[in-house]
């Protein structure tokens, strides 16, 4: 039987995690690619990779590469290039530099895996998928972007620190942009099937929601760099459901076609992913504070990719 075919573009920190996690569950071939100067660097990673395999006992073919040839006919492609926000540098500037890099990505790409499925992690997440899609020219179901698996990981941490169980028993959902933007659902968020407003006060549940919105930022003051491990095991999360058609309900930002209201956007919304990408976008209801963050949050959406559809 054929081996999936998993290109990731993009060997800096969050790329090479994703292909550590993606080797270490045998998911597939992968083929890490980098631009020209950073060859040396994206090789070494792949050989360092590769040759953990006989430890770890994972099958699978793990190259480094400048040559977008050598991701032809990838079934899942991961986007992780792009620069981090610098002191100085606005928003405008973020969005200008890094649409145009994940424009350039996406169509070397659609040209090489015109089958494929597009996995975006680049940021701003939001209006980097929509940047991916717009260039691409996939349909809007093979095309997704990754953070709220992020974010329900960061919440979830917390919550079973707080609760002091394991974190297998937290269930947890969270809709719209990364961070600032996140509209956590209490009422839908469980410890072992218990709602998580009977077992932890609301004032500190509040306070848990605010340190995941500020998850991000934390690592950065910590380690000056972006986090890295829990970024690419969440991409890897939703690549694993694609693959092996596991028909997993995760958050992520798809594109909505009038669900919630919205029509034209991708924003993070919980989704059935499996085999052909984003098999369906799943509705919950919204009390009136739900909505309305997720409305602002949509607003958000909406202002980056005005500047996108400016630049492209």
């Amino acid at each position: 039987m054929r081996r999936a075919k998993i290109s990731i573009i993009g060997a800096g920190a969050v790329g090479a995690t994703c292909a550590h996690w993606a080797a270490a569950k045998a998911l597939g071939d992968i083929v890490l690619v980098d631009i020209p100067e950073k060859l040396g660097p994206t090789r070494g990673k792949a050989l360092d990779l590769a040759q953990s395999a006989p430890i770890e006992r994972f099958d699978v073919h793990v190259v480094g590469t400048d040559d977008y040839e050598q991701t032809a006919g990838s079934d899942v492609v991961i986007i992780t290039a792009g620069l981090p926000r610098k002191p100085g540098m606005s928003r405008d500037d973020l969005v200008r530099t890094n649409a145009q890099i994940v424009a350039d990505v996406s169509r070397r790409v659609a040209s090489t895996s015109p089958d494929g499925i597009l996995v975006v992690v680049s940021n701003p997440l939001d209006a980097m998928v929509y940047a991916a899609w717009k260039v691409s020219g996939f349909p809007p179901d093979r095309v997704v972007g990754q953070a709220g698996c992020l974010d329900v990981a960061r919440y979830a941490t917390l919550i079973a620190a707080e609760v002091g169980c394991s974190v297998e028993d937290i269930r947890a959902l969270l809709m719209g942009g990364h961070g600032d933007d996140m509209v956590p659902l209490k009422r839908y968020t469980t410890v072992a099937g218990i709602p998580v407003t009977q077992l932890i006060r609301p004032d500190r549940l509040d306070q848990i929601i605010q340190q995941t919105r500020m998850g991000g930022g934390q690592i950065v003051q910590l380690m000056g760099t972006s986090a890295s491990y829990a970024p690419a095991a969440g991409t890897i999360q939703m690549v694993e459901a694609i693959l092996r058609d596991k028909k997993r309900i995760l958050p992520c930002a798809a594109y909505c076609q009038g669900e919630y209201g919205v029509g034209g956007y991708f924003v993070g919304v919980p989704c059935l992913l499996g085999a052909k990408g984003v098999e369906r976008i799943i509705e919950v209801e919204l009390d009136p504070d739900e909505r309305k963050l997720f409305e602002t949050s949509v607003q958000h959406v909406k202002e980056l990719c005005e500047l996108v559809d400016r630049m492209l």
